[in-house]
């Protein structure tokens, strides 16, 4: 089903990662697009551009705010937040366009975000706790089964990496398949509402990965609660 959909990169290429490369510059080319038309041209009232983007980056920061208890780093970590939101949010919606196949779709733009949201928060809570009191908390408050506590808490950071990237993964190829279908019944007049359908997806997902990742970093620099 996937080779007879029409895809603009087909006049490229017909393999199937560098397909996912070649969107995935397409993503980061809009992205650069959209920055430079926000700041062109700022204003006190902002208006198009500007204001959109405002909007996108006040919901990042309240994201930051209700879960990160040390206010003074929110806007530490508003670009990575931003970044990782516009990448999958951009990346998700242009594939809902037919001939355009999202970037997300692939199992290898997930997994390396989910890597990058973990390690940096791994590295965020060493760096604001010390490397022993960091990795002190997955031991927990009882000595006897701190070892079978450390390797349960491993194994929970682990599984944090799988369900970042397969949650977005699995949504967005289903999604891609579900499109596909309609268009392969449909091919020239598909029904609007599967578009809205799959929209409000691409929002939620990205919302859902901004989430968690807030989650995780504020869970890394919180300071251990007195036992």
């Amino acid at each position: 089903m996937h080779d007879s959909l029409f895809l603009f990169t087909h006049f490229i290429t017909h393999n199937l990662a560098t397909g996912y490369l070649l969107h995935l510059v397409l993503v980061c080319c809009i992205i650069t697009l959209i920055a430079i038309m926000a700041t062109r041209n700022l204003q006190l009232v902002p208006r198009g551009m500007q204001n959109i983007m405002e909007m996108f980056l006040e919901l990042v920061m309240y994201l930051l705010n209700e879960n990160i208890q040390d206010k003074a780093k929110v806007k530490k970590y508003l670009p990575l937040i931003a970044t990782l939101g516009l990448i999958i949010l951009i990346s998700n919606l242009i594939g809902i366009i037919p001939g355009f196949e999202a970037p997300t779709a692939s199992l290898n733009l997930t997994l390396s975000l989910a890597l990058i949201v973990c390690l940096y928060y791994h590295y965020e809570g060493i760096r604001s706790q010390g490397f022993v009191k960091y990795f002190a908390h997955f031991c927990g408050p009882v000595k006897v089964i701190a070892p079978f506590m450390f390797i349960i808490e491993i194994i929970s950071h682990i599984s944090r990496i799988i369900s970042l990237s397969f949650r977005l993964f699995g949504n967005i190829k289903g999604d891609d398949l579900f499109l596909a279908v309609i268009l392969s019944l449909v091919p020239y007049i598909a029904p609007l509402p599967p578009y809205f359908l799959l929209t409000f997806m691409a929002f939620l997902q990205t919302f859902v990965f901004m989430l968690l990742a807030c989650i995780y970093i504020s869970g890394a620099i919180a300071l251990e609660e007195e036992h």
